[in-house]
């Protein structure tokens, strides 16, 4: 095989090399109880114990270059995707893609989690965008092919019945700021720089971005901001509505995660299947007239009231106590 491998063209011996950590990381799945951590990503990681890690590293796989963190206790329901590719500063290469886009397949099927923090544990850095080194081998098929993954990923992402928050301490550019684009919310230090940036290299935003950045600040300036390729710092994000909160950055810099997470324990009591319904309805509504978007919300209120989590909060209330919600 390893003979065959050195046969191969570049790309599509990366390619193989892609589905074979895929393939080795599925059948080494470490269950919530399993307090093992992650020696790829292992880095500068404030509070990892309390989390457990999901994958493990393997010789045969190579290296990990997104992991997830289940948080424990009373953040319990709190899960953390961690980007971990030092090297390239979390660029969106082949491995990078395949493991992003597994792991936030099991996230979507995972009723236990609540909210998702996507946040990065290269220091400087969300996500620096487009992996340009493993572009430059691609062919024009090839690097269509490639871009169309990567919009497809971060559907993917922008679809989890789940809030989700993006934490950029660092730069977040052209397919990183297309990532954060992807989740709900957003949080940023003001020390960090975002933008997409394509046009300045003879593209345009092509995971999603050109789409996203628009529904998020409006069509004039997010075509200001497109057109120029304009990067803007954490709290001029904030004023133009890109993030929704900017805080200063702190000696560990990991300031805008812990906004992150302190924002996602603000989500995290509230009966999950309400929340989940009322991410669904806002999302499918603001894509419809609003006529059709009131008949969304009817659809999606139907679902929670036969719960149980409807009736504790009305015993709740009633009780003059604070609810538990099972997810029932």
């Amino acid at each position: 095989m390893t003979a065959l491998l050195r046969r191969l063209p570049g790309s599509i011996c990366s390619l193989w090399r892609c589905r074979a950590v895929t393939h080795n990381r599925t059948s080494h799945l470490i269950p919530r109880d399993g307090a093992r951590l992650l020696p790829a990503c292992s880095g500068s990681l404030t509070g990892y114990s309390r989390g457990q890690s999901r994958w493990q590293h393997t010789e045969a796989g190579g290296p990990v270059e997104v992991d997830l963190k289940r948080l424990e206790g009373e953040d319990d329901g709190i899960v953390e995707v961690l980007m971990c590719r030092h090297k390239a500063r979390n660029a969106l290469g082949h491995v990078f893609v395949s493991q992003m886009r597994e792991l936030v397949s099991t996230l979507s099927n995972d009723s236990a989690v609540r909210v998702v923090v996507f946040r990065s544990l290269v220091p400087g850095v969300f996500c620096a965008g487009a992996d340009l080194k493993e572009r430059a081998l691609m062919n024009n098929s090839e690097s269509d092919l490639f871009v169309h993954g990567l919009r497809s990923l971060m559907t993917q992402i922008a679809s989890l019945p789940t809030p989700t928050v993006a934490a950029m301490d660092g730069v977040a550019l052209g397919g990183g700021l297309e990532l954060a684009l992807a989740c709900d919310l957003r949080t940023a230090a003001r020390s960090a720089q975002m933008g997409l940036i394509e046009t300045t290299r003879g593209l345009l935003p092509g995971a999603g971005g050109s789409q996203r950045l628009p529904r998020t600040v409006g069509i004039t300036l997010a075509k200001e901001l497109i057109f120029t390729g304009r990067r803007v710092g954490g709290q001029t994000a904030l004023e133009m509505g890109l993030v929704n909160r900017a805080v200063d950055q702190n000696q560990t810099g990991d300031a805008a995660y812990r906004e992150a997470l302190s924002l996602a324990r603000e989500i995290l009591p509230q009966a999950p299947i309400a929340v989940r319904m009322a991410k669904e309805a806002m999302n499918k509504g603001v894509e419809v007239d609003i006529s059709s978007a009131m008949a969304i919300e009817r659809m999606c209120y139907a679902r929670v009231i036969p719960t149980r989590d409807r009736q504790e909060g009305m015993a709740a209330f009633i009780e003059k106590r604070a609810p538990w919600y099972a997810g029932e």
